[in-house]
This record gives structure tokens, sequence and C-alpha cells, in this order.
């Protein structure tokens, strides 16, 4: 007849069950470590919904954005300024965009009235913008302030024309990329020109790193 087995030492289970108990808290701590290395990222504020007109002359609404995490600027096309190199930089960004991913770029002029559809489109071919991903914007001028001075802290101030140095010296503007996520809330802001700025090693990176976490964000 077959011996039955022996049952373990009251020893030797109290030793498992610690050791199940030490597993479990180095898992916690782990993962309260990795928390912090990552706390949440500020909320800045609310986008509010707009309604406004791309370049192919469509309405488009905050609703077309819903559920997206987006990059947003603001430039006009007739800057001799910091604006072409804002497009280029924003045009680096898409370049780099994961082939998987849903996030959107948007640029705002804060030159309506000259900036219609058709030379915002015309604007974005010269940079080889990809329409499908970046979307260029424009309204009257009480649409576009109430995106982008209210909802995303984007500024933008005409300058009096006896202050223009040049016939297209016309707006002092924010030079600043920002975030929004998945729930129309800022929520990077990302300053892209100026002393100690290192878009290329820097600031791309950082921003990238932002629009992958939101992302993942519910």
């Amino acid at each position: 007849m077959a011996e039955m087995p022996q049952p373990l030492p009251r020893t030797l289970w109290v030793g498992i069950i610690l050791l199940l108990g030490l597993l479990c808290l180095a898992v916690l701590l782990a993962l309260a470590a990795l928390k912090s290395q990552h706390p949440p990222l500020p909320v800045y504020g609310q986008v509010a919904d707009f309604t406004l007109t791309n370049q192919d002359d469509q309405v488009t609404t905050l609703a077309d954005l819903t559920n997206r995490v987006w990059v947003a600027d603001i430039i006009f096309t007739r800057c001799a300024g910091q604006c072409p190199q804002m497009t280029a930089q924003m045009k680096s960004l898409q370049d780099r965009l994961p082939a998987n991913t849903s996030a959107r770029l948007v640029t705002l002029t804060t030159d309506p009235d000259y900036d219609s559809p058709r030379i915002l489109k015309r604007y974005g071919e010269h940079f080889g913008a990809d329409f499908h991903r970046w979307m260029f914007l424009t309204g009257t001028g009480a649409q576009v302030a109430g995106l982008a001075a209210n909802g995303l802290k984007l500024s933008a101030v005409p300058i009096k024309p006896a202050d223009q140095k040049s016939p297209v010296d016309l707006f002092i503007h924010t030079t600043l990329f920002v975030v929004v996520d998945k729930h129309a809330r800022l929520r990077g802001i990302f300053e892209t020109e100026g002393d100690g700025v290192d878009w290329e090693h820097k600031v791309r990176p950082s921003l990238l790193a932002t629009l992958k976490r939101l992302e993942h964000e519910p």
C-alpha cells in the first residue's frame, strides 16, 4: 500500500508565506517608484468648442479632434520672422509621428483676413504638410481668438502701422507648441524659439514623449 504524502512542516509553510509577501511588497514598491518617476502631466485648462474652416474650406469643430491628442501653434503666412521656422519644426514633428498614431497637428492663422483656406493650403503644401494629419485653420478674428487665446493660451497682438519695420511685420505672437489631450484639456506647453531652446535634441523628443504618454491615457 502506497504511503500517504507527508504534510509540509509548519515552518516551511511560514517561510513560503513570508517569501510571497516579500515578493508582493517588492512589486508594489517597484510600481510606486515607477509612478513617482512619471507623475501625471498637469492640466492647464479646457479647450471649449469652436467652429473654424480648414485648408480645404471645410468646417472644422472640436468634435473633429475628439478622442485624439493634438499639437497646435499659431502663425501667419506672410510672416518673414519666426513663422517659417515654426512651420518647419511642425513638419519635422509630423515626419517623426509613429505610423499608427491618431495624433493630429493644428496650425492656426493670426491673420485670417488674408489667410484664406486657399492660401493656407498652398502654404501647407510648400512645407510638405500631410493634410490627413495636419490641418490649417482660419475663420473670423473672433473665432480664431476664441480658440487661440481662450483655449490654447496662444496670443497674437497686431503691430501698429507706425511700429512696423516692413509691410509684413504685422503681428507679435507666441512661438509655443501646445498639446491637447483626448478630453480637450491643455496638457503641454513647449517653447520652440529663443536662447537656450534646443528643438532638435530636447524640445522635439520631449514633445513626442508627451504625445505618447497622452495617447496611452484613457
